[in-house]
């Protein structure tokens, strides 16, 4: 079983008071799409992962810990 960390989208998403339909909107993709990021159902693609780290003023580091981070 992999054990990935969660993704800190939504905590960012929040704190940036945008909803996932605009957040969605602003990266040019669903409002599923993101809600999936959300849940560590889904990563993105590296150029995803970029823009949704922008439109949040994070970084991808920040948003998507890996597992080895995230045990250090």
């Amino acid at each position: 079983m992999s054990t990935h960390p969660k993704p800190k989208v939504k905590s960012a998403r929040l704190l940036a008071e945008l909803t996932q339909a605009q957040l969605a909107a602003k990266a040019g993709v669903s409002r599923q799409t993101i809600i999936s990021i959300e849940r560590g159902d889904y990563n993105p693609s590296v150029y995803l992962a970029l823009s949704i780290a922008q439109l949040l003023n994070s970084t991808v580091e920040n948003l998507f810990p890996t597992a080895q981070e995230d045990n250090s």
